[in-house]
C-alpha cells in the first residue's frame, strides 16, 4: 500500500503522573464547540445565550448517563463486569442514541422551566449537535475502534494488531468510518445552517432533518462497521435503530411542515 491513514500510537497524553484520555478532552471541546455555535444561532433568534449554558450544563451530563446506559444495555458482553466497569467512559462506549435521548431530556426540563419555545431552541442547537459528534469521532480515532471491513483505498486507516476483530487479525489498513462520519456530520451541519437562514422550515424542521440525515448516514456506517455489535436478522442493531429514526424523523418533518401550511392557511382565511 502506497499510502494510510495511520492511527495514534497512544490515546492519551502524559503530564507527569497524570494521563490525560483524548476520548475524554474531544467530548470537552466538543461540548464547548456545540456551546458557542448553539448561542450564537440562539442570539440571532431573539433569545438569550446564557440560557444555553444553562442547558449544557443539565444536558451534557444527562447526555452522558444516557450515552452510558445505552451502551452497557445493547453492548453487555464488551465492558470490564467490574464495579467501575459501568462508569470507565474513558475506553469509549457512550452510545450515541442514548446520549441525543439523555441530552434532550435534560435540555427540554431546563427549557421548560424557563418558559423557552422549545422547538426553536432545537433548531438552533441542531447543526451544533453535529458538529460535537464529528468532534466526538476524532476520540474514536485515538481509541482505534468504529473502524469498517479491511480495504486497500488509499486513505486505508491502519489499526494495531490488537484491537484488530480476530476474523481480520491479518488485515492491516480498514474503512475509516469515524472520518467518514466526521466529513458527514460538518456537511450536515452547513447544510441545516444554510437551511435555516431564511426561516422557512417551522420548527422544529431542521432538528428533524437533523434526525432524519444523521440516521440515514448511520444506515450506509452500520454496513461498513466490523467492530463487535448484537445483531438481529443477520444485520447490526444500530442498522435497525438507524433505519427506524430514519424514517421517524422525516415523517417528523413533513408533519411539522404540514401544520405551517395548515395554520397559514388559515391566516389567509381569516384575513
Amino acid at each position: 500500500m502506497l499510502a494510510a491513514i495511520p492511527s495514534p500510537s497512544s490515546n492519551g497524553i502524559h503530564l507527569g503522573p497524570l494521563t490525560l484520555h483524548v476520548y475524554g478532552l474531544m467530548y470537552v471541546l466538543a461540548v464547548i464547540a456545540a456551546i458557542v455555535i448553539t448561542s450564537r444561532r440562539w442570539r440571532a433568534r431573539g433569545g438569550d445565550p446564557e440560557l444555553v449554558q444553562r442547558v449544557a450544563l443539565v444536558g451534557f451530563p444527562a447526555g452522558l448517563i444516557g450515552g452510558r446506559i445505552y451502551f452497557l444495555v445493547t453492548s453487555w458482553d464488551q465492558w470490564h463486569h467490574t464495579w467501575w466497569g459501568p462508569f470507565a467512559v474513558w475506553d469509549g462506549g457512550l452510545g450515541i442514541w442514548g446520549g441525543i435521548a439523555g441530552g434532550a431530556i435534560g435540555g427540554i426540563w431546563v427549557l421548560r422551566r424557563n418558559h423557552v419555545d422549545v422547538p426553536a431552541f432545537m433548531d438552533a442547537v441542531a447543526p451544533a449537535l453535529l458538529v460535537a459528534q464529528g468532534i466526538g469521532r476524532i476520540g474514536n480515532w485515538f481509541n482505534q475502534e468504529l473502524f469498517g471491513g479491511p480495504t486497500s483505498l488509499p486513505w486505508g486507516l491502519e489499526i494495531d494488531p490488537q484491537h484488530r476483530p480476530a476474523a481480520f487479525a491479518h488485515d492491516a489498513t480498514f474503512q475509516p468510518t469515524f472520518l467518514y462520519e466526521l466529513i458527514w456530520d460538518f456537511s450536515l451541519a452547513a447544510a441545516l445552517a444554510w437551511l435555516g437562514k431564511d426561516r422557512r422550515i417551522r420548527p422544529p424542521g431542521l432538528f428533524a432533518l437533523y434526525v432524519a440525515g444523521y440516521s440515514g448516514f448511520r444506515i450506509f456506517e452500520e454496513l461498513l462497521r466490523v467492530d463487535p455489535s448484537h445483531h438481529l436478522l443477520g444485520l447490526r442493531l444500530n442498522f435497525w435503530i438507524a433505519g427506524a429514526l430514519t424514517l421517524g424523523g422525516l415523517a417528523w418533518f413533513v408533519r411539522s411542515q404540514r401544520q405551517m401550511s395548515a395554520n397559514a392557511g388559515k391566516e389567509q382565511q381569516m384575513e
